[in-house]
């Protein structure tokens, strides 16, 4: 198991960062793998991505959702990649918010081992984080927000 973390300044209020962010549909403006989501109800989304030339699908959970605070998520446990991951909303100032991305991934194949040893999953979060960054500051506004919460079940 693979921890990455990064995180990123954005010239936007939190609520302008965070509103954005829960549009995963959205994601592949600024994520580079991935090719489409699909937001299947309030808790779970299908990712179609190729990397290095293999495309995969597989669905997440988001487990925990507050507004303005928090997103996190995790692979169903049939999928062949497996990770985990949250990601916080700072509110530096007015008009500026520092997100902070954890995401824990277990490599399912020799290409997947080979890519994290040479810290390629590092490398790609830094880069989607800056396409954040640019997608969010050149438009000055979200694409739309859900601003519903979800917490994780205490008895699961």
């Amino acid at each position: 198991m693979s921890t990455v973390e990064q995180s990123i300044e954005v010239d936007v209020p939190v609520r302008t960062a965070y509103d954005q962010w829960t549009q995963f549909e959205e994601f592949p403006h600024f994520m580079e793998d991935v090719e489409r989501i699909e937001q299947l109800d309030d808790t779970h989304v299908r990712w179609h991505v190729a990397i290095a030339g293999a495309e995969r699908t597989f669905d997440t959970t988001i487990t925990e959702q507050q507004p303005d605070l928090r997103v996190a998520w995790t692979t169903a446990p049939d999928a062949d990649t497996k990770h985990a991951g949250v990601v916080t909303f700072h509110r530096i100032d007015e008009g500026r918010t520092r997100l902070m991305l954890q995401m824990d991934v277990e490599p399912s194949d020799m290409v997947e081992k080979a890519g994290d040893a040479l810290g390629v999953m590092e490398h790609n979060v830094k880069r989607d984080l800056e396409n954040f960054k640019s997608f969010i500051e050149q438009r000055g506004g979200e694409t739309g927000a859900w601003r519903g919460e979800v917490r994780q079940d205490p008895t699961s």
